[in-house]
């Protein structure tokens, strides 16, 4: 489910800039960061419509107050045990009502 004129995340291939490609060697891909972080936490890493749910809410309130309410939003669902969809739902619900 993705926000009006939203596309799908894709994670961008860098390997034409130098400076990527030097830190592409150091560093995981997302996928592989994410994959293995959830193996550490002992779960599944989140499929590809969780994390555009997620990147969806996470812009909702990066994009309605300050950047640094991105991260602590899905760390807040996570908390409550709430489902990404549904959260971005509340969210969007919230930015609404609060700009109304």
């Amino acid at each position: 489910k993705l926000r009006r004129g939203l596309k799908p995340t894709t994670f961008p291939n860098l390997s034409s800039d130098p400076k990527a490609k030097m830190m592409s060697e150091t560093n995981s891909s997302a996928r592989d960061w994410l994959d293995g972080f959830a193996h550490e936490l002992g779960f599944d890493a989140p499929d590809e419509e969780a994390i555009n749910t997620l990147l969806d809410l996470a812009g909702v309130a990066a994009h309605d107050s300050e950047r640094i309410a991105a991260p602590i939003a899905c760390w807040m669902i996570g908390v409550a045990g709430i489902e990404p969809s549904d959260a971005l739902a509340l969210a969007e619900k919230y930015v609404s009502e609060r700009t109304a």
